[in-house]
């Protein structure tokens, strides 16, 4: 009954500030049934701030709720952009299971977007430190300041919106011949606009187009395989009851440029295909994650990519595509305790002269204890991870402790010191993989620790 009085009392409050009174009388819609998932999704958006009650913070009402006053309540939340990854995942399941009656209150949802403006800015401010010791040598210093500007803006009432996303970064230790470039002699700094598409329903997808972002494993949040923009495609379907199993898949041109951007990736440019299936635990339980992707038509630095066994630099047999396979599986003991493993395999393999040192393979082992959110201060997290980057089995890994070409273990945690002040420290220790294969020092180590403003 607590969840029903809580749910209805948001709904009085939306109803009364952003609907018609006459319309929400003359309501044309269902009742949402009294177990349904989306009162405990509404509740924990209303716990977390994303949708407000009356003035006074208290909520009023007996009813259950229609689903026409469910869809109130989710077109408000749609409106929000400062929220975590968490509560929009529960928005969008949100608007999938109540997109007929979105579609059917199309002018109202509007309205209510247009009262927090047609366009919508985010950005972040963030300062990194990473610290690289490599064996018998002194550790080197890269510092860098990067702010970001996301603007956001709703075409008409087609549910789509048009997104970008503007850089600007500086490495701020000229003294150390420039750390932000990839050949590390310069110093560097550059402004660049390396997201820009829109978004939105399409094939009953989630549907992106331009240059957007994509991401490997969204089930268990690994991004082991890939966390970079493409030029291209993607299309996501929310699938089962309370859409927590997905469809994945994207197409387009992967073009790493040392010019234009700061951070190291792939050794080259090819065309990039993914198709991938995940379901991810809500609250507790099995979450799973299988996937495909490739890169075709490689443009890279052949001597980059691969060591014999006498340590010359070689080609490898089919070295202009690279198909890599992935799989993993994650428990949620509960909304504290996460621990997950995933495995990655590329087929590029070796030409008859090659014995291979391991860099086909890729994987993750995580265990992790709780988690900071952003929006709220005093939230934290750990975790310790064992992590496995083999170069031919990944192409821009998302962490920013363990490197690719890489094994070892890495720790770290988040703390968010204030509302939007977010705050990391990661140590990662372990082996170059070419280097230990040939039989050379191979140690290192990196302390990387950043604090980020969100806005």
């Amino acid at each position: 009954m607590k969840t029903k009085t809580l749910v209805s009392m948001i709904t009085g409050a939306l109803v009364i500030g952003a609907a018609s009174t006459t319309f929400a009388a003359a309501n044309p819609f269902s009742d949402v049934p009294a177990d349904s998932w989306a009162y405990d999704a509404v509740s924990k958006l209303a716990a977390d701030g994303i949708v407000d009650g009356y003035g006074d913070g208290t909520y009023k009402g007996q009813e259950t709720m229609t689903r026409y006053e469910m869809a109130q309540i989710v077109a408000k939340a749609m409106t929000k952009t400062d929220i975590d990854k968490a509560d929009k995942a529960l928005v969008d399941k949100l608007a999938a299971e109540f997109s007929e009656e979105l579609d059917n209150l199309g002018v109202r949802v509007s309205d209510l977007e247009k009262k927090s403006d047609n366009v919508k800015w985010g950005g972040e401010l963030k300062y990194y430190y990473a610290g690289d010791k490599v064996s018998h040598q002194d550790r080197t210093n890269d510092t860098q300041y990067e702010f970001r500007l996301m603007p956001k803006a709703f075409i008409g009432n087609s549910g789509w919106t048009a997104n970008a996303r503007i850089r600007y970064y500086s490495n701020s230790d000229s003294a150390n011949n420039g750390g932000s470039t990839n050949n590390g002699n310069s110093d560097k700094s550059d402004t660049t606009v390396d997201r820009i598409y829109v978004e939105g329903p399409l094939f009953g997808a989630d549907t992106k187009l331009g240059k957007l972002d994509t991401y490997s494993d969204d089930a268990l949040g690994s991004g082991m395989i890939i966390d970079d923009n493409i030029s291209g495609a993607q299309f996501k379907w929310n699938l089962g009851k309370n859409k927590d199993t997905y469809v994945k898949t994207a197409v387009g041109r992967y073009d790493y440029d040392s010019e234009a951007n700061i951070t190291t990736a792939y050794d080259g440019t090819g065309d990039y295909a993914a198709l991938e299936v995940g379901h991810a635990a809500q609250e507790k339980g099995l979450s799973a994650v299988a996937g495909y992707y490739t890169l075709r038509n490689i443009d890279r630095n052949a001597a980059k990519f691969a060591v014999n066994e006498n340590g010359n630099s070689i080609a490898k047999t089919g070295s202009d595509k690279t198909g890599i396979w992935s799989a993993g599986l994650g428990y949620k003991f509960n909304k504290d305790f996460n621990l997950y493993g995933v495995y990655a395999k590329s087929d590029l393999d070796a030409v008859s002269t090659y014995k291979g040192d391991d860099q086909s393979k890729a994987y993750d082992i995580t265990l992790a204890y709780k988690g900071a959110d952003s929006a709220k201060a005093g939230t934290w997290g750990l975790y310790t991870a064992y992590r496995y980057l083999g170069q031919f089995a990944t192409i821009a890994p998302t962490y920013d402790a363990a490197q690719r070409g890489y094994k070892g273990w890495e720790v770290g945690g988040q703390w968010t010191v204030a509302q939007n002040i977010l705050t990391s420290l990661r140590y990662f220790k372990g082996k170059d993989l070419a280097n230990d294969y040939a039989g050379q020092d191979a140690d290192f180590n990196r302390i990387y620790g950043s604090v980020e403003f969100f806005f």
